[in-house]
């Protein structure tokens, strides 16, 4: 089954335990993937791009996901 949810960098954050700015700064220098949907402006992510975003990523060191 496919997971079509939408997230947003808030509960991307809260996914992988940091601050939305974080993820922001991901997004800005390339470390995030291409949002898949753009409405009013801002950018979504399904949660299976993120699961595998999360799952290819190197790992952090203090940190367990």
């Amino acid at each position: 089954m496919t997971d079509r949810r939408l997230w947003s960098y808030k509960d991307i954050a809260a996914h992988i335990r940091v601050q939305p700015d974080t993820v922001r700064s991901y997004r800005k220098h390339g470390l995030l993937p291409p949002p898949d949907r753009v409405e009013s402006g801002k950018p979504y992510w399904y949660a299976e791009t993120i699961h595998a975003w999360v799952a290819n990523r190197p790992s952090n060191r203090s940190r367990r996901e």
